[in-house]
């Protein structure tokens, strides 16, 4: 068995097909790059940070870090994957409506690679409650509670 664990471009363009058919983020604010699993209440998905993203080219110059913020940000996109399906129509945008309980843990540079856990934990009326860990290299990288609604474009 190979233990080469590279993907093919048709097989890249599937993954990213996936996550583009589930929330409406496109680049550069696109932060996730597959959803490795899935149920009706939770989510895995991973996120590499490559370098050349634009939040990284200012913060900071010579020991670049991934911003608090855009790690929240790959938690809230993860969280709006796992939203999609309780979508009651198509054409409705996840929003976050609250960030909570916010913690970091661990810096997250350029070339590392993040796994997003998001677990739905309640559901009243039209607000979804949800709790994220963001692990790096197997640790503990940042956590956050945080509520979305499903909002219609006008």
């Amino acid at each position: 068995m190979s233990t080469d664990k590279s993907i093919s471009p048709a097989d890249a363009n599937l993954i990213r097909a996936a996550v583009e058919t589930a929330i409406p983020h496109r680049a550069p604010m696109l932060l996730v790059d597959e959803i490795i699993e899935q149920s009706a209440t939770e989510i895995h998905c991973r996120k590499t940070f490559v370098g050349d993203e634009f939040f990284t080219q200012g913060h900071f110059p010579n020991y670049p870090l991934v911003p608090g913020v855009i790690l929240c940000e790959c938690a809230l996109q993860s969280g709006a994957i796992l939203l999609a399906q309780h979508a009651p129509a198509a054409d409705v945008v996840p929003v976050a409506t609250r960030l909570d309980g916010v913690k970091f843990k661990k810096m997250v540079r350029p070339g590392d690679t993040i796994d997003v856990y998001a677990t739905l934990n309640e559901v009243v009326s039209t607000a979804y409650f949800l709790t994220a860990k963001i692990m790096v290299a197997g640790k503990l990288a940042a956590r956050l509670d945080f509520a979305c609604t499903l909002a219609t474009p006008e």
